[in-house]
Formats: structure tokens, C-alpha cells, sequence
């Protein structure tokens, strides 16, 4: 058995903090939008050789250095409510295992990575990744602080995974320009339809601090009620998409139409006592539809 001397033993722990605070459960949702964008431009699931250094570039920079810089700042900022908050009492920074100092430093170093990175993938990839850092900055700091602005903190979340994250693999071979508005309007829908219910979450102890997040303002089950709407939307939208070709065109879209109801089903069922593991399920009920749109999709663009 190998031992620790203490100082290794406090840097191997302090290195397992950081990795904590930038979450490394919320890295696929940036990889799986940026992959769907790779998608829809090459129209093929892997890309092309010439593209793989900055494929594997833009996983770094989409996985653990932006969500390593946004949740670092966004951590230093939640301190009063996350010490009240049970789901919090192990973060980092609440166990004192991490300073404000060192998320400090981790933020900048992270940002300045990310960028640094970024510049190399290409300039539609850059500006996509410094958008992402501020729009996690507004979101946390004050006096902007979007998440206490109820309305705004579901629409940075919106756009940054649900619209920049897919343009990102998108940008990786097509100019952004090209990027389709209603594949970025569903991305807005079905974002802000998932991020309404984690609100709920935290709602007790951002009340007690002081941040009027969503359901803080709207209350729980306007919440619950609202992001439903929106994922009822959202799924109409897709099913409309589909039935009229909007984006590409196939002889059949029975299943498409076939898991809609399964789709709403699996949302309501999983808002009426929210958690992040139930709203991951719901993502992978999506799975479904959406490997079946980019399946019509690749072979849309296939010689015939």
C-alpha cells in the first residue's frame, strides 16, 4: 500500500475538488450538441480525417475547460445559498477543501485555455467559445447576475447548450452562417424546457439567499407547468418539422410520430419531483427521435 506524504495527499485531493466543481456529468451535454452540429453539416457520423485534431480540440474545450471556467465563477457566487443548500454541503468550496482564491485562479486559467484552444479549431469556433464564457460570467456575477433575473437565466442556458454548443460542431466544417434557424429554434425549446425544472431544485435555499432565480419568482409548480409547455412545443415543432420535410425529406416518419407521446409522457412524469439524474433520462429519451432525424439525414446526403 503507498502512502501519501501530506502535502501530496492535500494536492491529489485539492486536484479531485476541481475536477468535482467542473462536473464532469454536464461535459456530454456540450459534446452530444456539438456532435449533432458535426452531423448536420458533414452529413456523416465521424469527421472527415483532415478535421480530427480539431474534433478532438473542440471535446477539450467544450468538456472540461468552458465548464470548468462557467462553473468555477458560478460556484464562487453561489457560496451564500449553496451553504444552506443540502444538495451543496459537499462542494468544494462549502467544505473549505477549495478556496475563493483558488477558484479564482482556476476560472481565469480555464478561460484563457479554452480560448487559447479555441483560436486554434478556427474563428467561427472562438467566437462561439468566448460567447459561452460570457454568457456564464452574466449569469453568475452581479450586478448582471442573469440567474436572479427570472426569464433570462433560462434563456442563457438555452442558447448556450441548446444553440452555441451545436453550432460549435457545426462551425468545425461549415461557416455559421449556414446554420439552420430551425434546428437552432428547437434547440432554445427543448434547452429552456429542461434547465425550468432544475430550478426547483435549489429553490428553498436561493429563496433564503437572496436570489430570485425562476421558481423563486414563478414558484415551483409554474416551473414544473411552464417547462412542460414548452416541451409539449418543442415536440409539436419537431413532429411539424418532420411531416413537412422542413429539413429533409423521407417517405416515413412513423416513429417520430410513434415516441411523441412517450416523449411528453417521460417529461411529466419526471418534473413532478425534478432531480438532475431524471432530467438526464428525459435527454435520452430524445436520444431516440433525435438518432432517428440525423439516421434520415446522413442518408439524405448519401449518392443515391
Amino acid at each position: 500500500m503507498v502512502l501519501l506524504r501530506p502535502d501530496a495527499r492535500r494536492r491529489a485531493d485539492q486536484a479531485w475538488a476541481v475536477l468535482r466543481m467542473s462536473r464532469p456529468w454536464f461535459w456530454p451535454l456540450g459534446w452530444a450538441g456539438a456532435y449533432a452540429g458535426s452531423v448536420l453539416a458533414t452529413r456523416g457520423w465521424l469527421p472527415p480525417g483532415a478535421a480530427v485534431p480539431r474534433t478532438v480540440a473542440a471535446l477539450v474545450v467544450l468538456g472540461p475547460l468552458v465548464w470548468g471556467a462557467v462553473l468555477a465563477v458560478n460556484d464562487l457566487h453561489d457560496l451564500p445559498s449553496d451553504r444552506r443548500n443540502p444538495r451543496k454541503v459537499t462542494a468544494p468550496l462549502v467544505t473549505g477543501l477549495l478556496t475563493e482564491a483558488d477558484l479564482v485562479r482556476w476560472q481565469t486559467g480555464a478561460a484563457v485555455a479554452a480560448l487559447a484552444l479555441a483560436a486554434a479549431v478556427g474563428p467561427g469556433f472562438v467566437a462561439g467559445t468566448a460567447a459561452v464564457l460570457l454568457l456564464g460570467w452574466l449569469y453568475s456575477v452581479p450586478p448582471v447576475r442573469l440567474k436572479t433575473r427570472p426569464g433570462l437565466d433560462v434563456a442563457v442556458n438555452a442558447l448556450a447548450v441548446g444553440v452555441l454548443a451545436p453550432m460549435a460542431g457545426w462551425s468545425l466544417h461549415r461557416p455559421v452562417t449556414g446554420y439552420p434557424v430551425l434546428v437552432a429554434l428547437l434547440g432554445l425549446l427543448l434547452v429552456a424546457a429542461l434547465y425550468l425544472p432544475t430550478t426547483v431544485l435549489d429553490v428553498d435555499a436561493d429563496a433564503a439567499a437572496g436570489d430570485t432565480t425562476a421558481a423563486v419568482h414563478w414558484t415551483p409548480r409554474v416551473c414544473r407547468r411552464a417547462g412542460l409547455a414548452l416541451w409539449v412545443t418543442a415536440t409539436a415543432v419537431w413532429l411539424i418539422s418532420c411531416h413537412l420535410d422542413l429539413l429533409v425529406r423521407r417517405d416515413s416518419w412513423a416513429l417520430q410520430t410513434a415516441w411523441a407521446p412517450v416523449l411528453v409522457a417521460g417529461y411529466a412524469v419526471a418534473v413532478r419531483r425534478p432531480s438532475i439524474p431524471r432530467m438526464a433520462a428525459v435527454c435520452l429519451l430524445f436520444a431516440v427521435p433525435a438518432a432517428d432525424f440525423l439516421l434520415a439525414w446522413v442518408a439524405a446526403g448519401r449518392p443515391s
